[in-house]
C-alpha cells in the first residue's frame, strides 16, 4: 500500500507516466493480436508522431497560459506553411533559407496577430484564433491559384523522411524539441513567469509579472513551431493540398491535454506531449488496422478528445478544491469573517 501511495505522489509530479503507460499496453496490444508490428513499424508510428509533437509542443505553451486558451490556428499556419515553402524553394536547395525564413516570418506574423486579439483586445483565445484561421485558410486558397507545380527540395526531403542509423530524424528534431522545451519550462524565467500566469493572473499581477507579454509570446511560439512544422509536412509528403493542416488541429490539444498539461493551465510537460503523441497516432493506427471509415475515426478521435478533457477538468476542479480548503484553514480567521458577512441578514 505504501508503495501505491508512492507511486501515486510520484505520478501526480510526473503525469506524462500515463500516456507512456497507454503507449505501452496500445503497442503490446497490437502486437500481439497482429503480426505486423514490429521495430521497423514502431519507427514508423513515431515517424508520424514526430509531426504532431512539433505542433503539439507549441500548443503545450498556449495552454499553459491558463483560462483555457488554445491556438484553433495551427491547422491553417501548417497548411498555408506549406503552400508558402513550395512557392519560395521551387524544389532548389539554394532556395533552403528563403523558405525557412518565409515559414518563420509567417509564424511570427499570426502569432502578432493571435497576440494582438487576445491580449490587446481581450478577443477570447479561442474565437480570435478561429478567426484568424479563417484568414489563412483565404490566402491558402490564393496560394494554391499560383502554385505552378509541386517540388520539393532534396535537402528538406530528406530531413523530413531521412533516417540516422534506422532512426527518423524527425524523430530526432522532435525529442531536440521536446528537451530544449523541458528546460525553457523548468529552467528559465520565462518558463516561471508562465507557469505563474497559468495559475493565477491576479497574483502574477500583484507580483510585478506583466502577463500581456508572456501570453503573446506563447501564441508566438505556437505558431512559428506550427509554422516550421508545416514546411516540413509538405516535404514529407511531396506537396501541399488543401486542409493537409487539419487533424492536427483536434490531436495537437489532446496531445496536450492526454500528456499531463493542465487544461486550464499553470503547469505543462513536453514530455508527456510526447508520448500522448505517439499513443494517438496508435490509436489511429489500430483503428485503420481495424477497417473503421475515416468519418467513423474522426468519431473516435472527438470522443477521446471530450473524455480527456472532461477527465483534466475533473481533476483541475477537484485541485483547486482542495487548494481552496487549504486555504481556509490556513487563515481561519479571514474564513470565519466572510461567512459571517455572508449570513449577516440584510
Amino acid at each position: 500500500m505504501n508503495a501505491l501511495a508512492g507511486f501515486s505522489i510520484w505520478a501526480q509530479r510526473n503525469r506524462w507516466i500515463w500516456a507512456a503507460i497507454g503507449v505501452l499496453l496500445l503497442w503490446l496490444v497490437l502486437s500481439v493480436v497482429t503480426n505486423r508490428f514490429s521495430l521497423s513499424s514502431l519507427s514508423g508510428v513515431i515517424l508520424s508522431a514526430s509531426f504532431l509533437t512539433v505542433v503539439g509542443i507549441g500548443q503545450m505553451f498556449v495552454v499553459t497560459t491558463g483560462r483555457g486558451n488554445i491556438d484553433l490556428s495551427v491547422a491553417s499556419v501548417i497548411t498555408l506553411s506549406a503552400f508558402v515553402a513550395l512557392l519560395t524553394v521551387k524544389g532548389q536547395d539554394a532556395n533552403l533559407a528563403i523558405g525557412v525564413v518565409a515559414a518563420i516570418l509567417l509564424g511570427l506574423a499570426v502569432g502578432a496577430l493571435n497576440s494582438l486579439l487576445v491580449v490587446g483586445l481581450g478577443i477570447p483565445a479561442i474565437i480570435a484564433t478561429l478567426a484568424t484561421g479563417y484568414v489563412l485558410a483565404t490566402a491558402t486558397l490564393l496560394s494554391n491559384k499560383a502554385l505552378p507545380g509541386f517540388a520539393v527540395s532534396p535537402a528538406l526531403k530528406e530531413l523530413a523522411t531521412g533516417r540516422i542509423s534506422g532512426v527518423p530524424i524527425m524523430a530526432i528534431i522532435a525529442v531536440i524539441g521536446v528537451t530544449a522545451s523541458s528546460l525553457v519550462l523548468r529552467r528559465t524565467v520565462f518558463g516561471q513567469l508562465l507557469s505563474a500566469v497559468g495559475q493565477n493572473r491576479a497574483a502574477a499581477r500583484l507580483a510585478g509579472i506583466r502577463n500581456g507579454p508572456v501570453i503573446a509570446s506563447a501564441f508566438i511560439i505556437s505558431s512559428v513551431l506550427a509554422s516550421l512544422d508545416g514546411l516540413l509536412l509538405g516535404a514529407y509528403i511531396g506537396g501541399a493540398f488543401l486542409e493537409m493542416g487539419q487533424p492536427y488541429l483536434l490531436q495537437s490539444i489532446a496531445a496536450v491535454v492526454l500528456g499531463g498539461t493542465l487544461i486550464f493551465g499553470g503547469s505543462a510537460t513536453a514530455l508527456g506531449t510526447l508520448f500522448a503523441s505517439i499513443l494517438l497516432i496508435l490509436i489511429v493506427t489500430t483503428m485503420q488496422i481495424v477497417g473503421l471509415p475515416p468519418g467513423a475515426q474522426d468519431i473516435v478521435q472527438g470522443i477521446v478528445v471530450i473524455f480527456v478533457l472532461a477527465l483534466a477538468g475533473r481533476q483541475a476542479l477537484a485541485r483547486r478544491a482542495s487548494a481552496d480548503l487549504a486555504d481556509a484553514g490556513k487563515n481561519p480567521t479571514e474564513r470565519t469573517d466572510v461567512q459571517a458577512v455572508q449570513a449577516r441578514p440584510k
